[in-house]
C-alpha cells in the first residue's frame, strides 16, 4: 500500500470513529431547572430556562451548568433576594452538576423507550460541593434524548445562610426538578 493511500485510509478511520463518538453526545442550551420552597408563610417557586447539559452516552457521563441569575421569579424582589442574600451570585455565579450512570445497550443505540437510569455524582450549588445520587429518567424519542428527575436540596449543606428574620419563608429542604431535550452534538 503507498503511502498516500495508508494516510487516505487513516483518515478515513478517523473520521468514522469521530462521526460515530460525535452522534454519541447530546446536548442542550435551553434546559428547564425549577425549584420549589414550601414553607409556613409562603411558598417560593423560580424557574431557571438558560441551562446547558450535555450527555456522552458512550462514556456515560453527564454535565449541567447554569448562571444563578437566570432563575425567574413570580416576583421581582424574591429574585433580588435570592441572588443578594441568599445565593451570593456575583459571588458564586454558577451552579452545575457531573455525574457517571451505566449505559444500556438499548439506550446507546438509541432504541426508542424510556430508561430509569441511577446517575452517581457531584452538585456545585453556593461555592459547595456535595454528593448527589439521583434516578434519572431517558426517553428517546425520534432521534433526541428527553431527560428528567427531582431532587432534594439541604441549604445547610451548601453554606447558605438564612437570617431569622425570615427563617419561616424558606424551607430547609428544596424540591428542585430539570428536564432537558437534548439534540446529537455536531461540532
Amino acid at each position: 500500500m503507498t503511502k498516500m493511500k495508508k494516510i487516505i485510509a487513516i483518515c478515513g478511520l478517523l473520521f468514522v470513529f469521530c462521526s460515530y463518538s460525535q452522534a454519541q453526545r447530546y446536548f442542550t442550551r435551553e434546559g428547564e431547572v425549577k425549584f420549589f420552597s414550601e414553607a409556613p408563610l409562603e411558598n417560593i417557586k423560580a424557574t431557571n430556562n438558560k441551562v446547558l447539559c450535555i450527555i456522552d452516552l458512550e462514556k456515560g457521563q453527564v454535565a449541567v451548568d447554569m448562571l444563578i441569575k437566570s432563575f425567574e421569579f413570580p416576583k421581582k424582589l424574591m429574585q433580588e433576594h435570592f441572588n443578594e442574600n441568599y445565593m451570593e451570585s456575583d459571588r458564586y455565579p454558577k451552579a452545575n452538576y457531573k455525574g457517571n450512570f451505566e449505559v444500556p445497550k438499548r439506550l446507546q443505540n438509541m432504541e426508542e423507550g424510556e430508561y430509569l437510569i441511577p446517575v452517581i455524582g457531584q452538585i456545585t450549588i453556593h461555592g459547595v460541593k456535595q454528593k448527589l445520587d439521583a434516578p434519572v429518567n431517558f426517553i428517546v424519542k425520534e432521534g433526541k434524548v428527553f431527560t428528567n428527575f427531582e431532587f432534594v436540596i439541604k441549604v445547610e449543606d451548601h453554606k447558605i445562610k438564612i437570617p431569622n428574620l425570615v427563617v419561616d419563608n424558606i424551607a430547609e429542604e428544596i424540591l428542585v426538578s430539570a428536564s432537558f431535550q437534548l439534540e446529537s452534538y455536531k461540532n
